[in-house]
């Protein structure tokens, strides 16, 4: 299995970028968007997933939560990307559906646990400063993964009502919808990476 087979170094590289085209693997450093803060040794579902995300998984025979704890080059945006490894022959795209509902609920679970990572930038991430998320499964049904991603504030800002004229309807949807795409972006990111080792 992919998860036992590799090293963590492989599994979450040191940076990860979306690849621009099929010559780019997303851990090549030339188009780093992440870079790796730490990798939690933890890897029991009910500690890497919350709310309907864990429950979710857990339908689908989740048997571990492999995460690691990014920060973008800017320093400013936070990330906790989870690997959530199924049950073989279980349905990874009913998951997969599941998180890509998300994306459109009016309040998106928080999906991962965020692992804080000491005398890192994201030493003071947890869960109340979670903004977005997002995630996909694997390959096609039988291929039994999913990526799942939470982000966040470095600076623990968090999205919520805006005032005056920018409070109308859709807007706090708006605020929160830059956390959304950086979320999507990187569980994309994970999707191309992960299905290149799998090869």
């Amino acid at each position: 299995m992919l998860w036992r087979n590799e090293t963590t170094d492989r599994l979450f590289p040191e940076t990860v970028g979306e690849p621009p085209n099929y010559k780019y693997d997303a851990s090549d450093k030339e188009i780093a968007q992440w870079a790796r803060m730490g990798v939690s040794q933890e890897t029991s579902c009910e500690k890497g997933l919350s709310g309907k995300t864990l429950e979710t998984a857990q339908q689908h025979g989740c048997k571990a939560v492999l995460r690691a704890t990014y920060v973008d080059l800017t320093g400013e945006m936070v990330a906790t990307v989870a690997v959530v490894v199924l049950s073989e022959g279980s349905d990874s795209l009913g998951m997969g559906e599941y998180l890509d509902d998300q994306e459109h609920a009016d309040v998106p679970d928080a999906a991962v646990v965020p692992f804080a990572v000491p005398d890192t930038l994201a030493a003071k991430w947890k869960g109340e400063r979670r903004n977005g998320m997002g995630g996909t499964a694997l390959g096609a049904d039988g291929f039994p993964y999913a990526v799942a991603v939470t982000t966040g504030a470095v600076d623990g800002r968090t999205s919520g009502n805006l005032p005056g004229e920018f409070g109308s309807y859709g807007a706090n949807d708006e605020d929160r919808k830059a956390w959304m795409d950086a979320a999507n972006a990187l569980s994309d990111a994970f999707h191309t990476h992960l299905g290149n080792l799998e090869r």
